[in-house]
């Protein structure tokens, strides 16, 4: 029996744990914020918020574990890691290539609808191209890495635990 069998034997405690690690993880996040002083880009906001939705998944898997932690695990993971590549894509941009600097997320939302406040979130802006380093790896990587695994681990581990209920 390898360790995801043994995993997906008690996905109760397994999505609980999850969740706490993605709260955690954003938890981390503010921390960075308030005691490093790192002031968030629009794409930091929006992964965070990919991690909330994954917790709050995990959180339902931790009571009905199956098919919906596993869906929302998936997709909050699939738009965590699109939204970390295109920030690690933004890093990498030359100086000259770098967009300018925007208005701030909360002046977006006030002012436009939500389909445009995405548009221009995802197109990306000057401060998302900072790079902030912890241990070595900017945090946009450290997030990708944190959504592959989570969404990898928690998904297989999901779908298992659901194959092998009883009916």
């Amino acid at each position: 029996m390898n360790w995801l069998q043994r995993l997906a034997q008690a996905p109760r405690r397994i999505n609980l744990a999850g969740a706490l690690l993605c709260f955690g993880l954003v938890a981390v996040a503010v921390a960075l914020e308030v005691w490093q002083g790192l002031e968030p880009c629009p794409l930091c906001i929006f992964q965070r918020v990919a991690f909330l939705f994954m917790g709050a998944a995990l959180l339902v898997g931790a009571l009905i574990p199956g098919v919906i932690a596993m869906t929302g695990v998936a997709l909050g993971a699939l738009a965590g890691i699109g939204l970390a590549a295109r920030h690690l894509w933004l890093q990498s941009l030359p100086a000259d290539q770098v967009p300018a600097c925007g208005p701030g997320l909360g002046y977006l939302l006030d002012s436009m609808p939500l389909n445009r406040v995405l548009s221009q979130v995802l197109a990306g802006s000057g401060e998302c191209a900072e790079v902030d380093v912890v241990l070595g790896l900017s945090i946009p990587l450290w997030t990708l890495i944190a959504f592959v695994l989570i969404g990898g681990v928690f998904t297989v581990v999901n779908g298992m635990a659901r194959q092998t209920r009883p009916a």
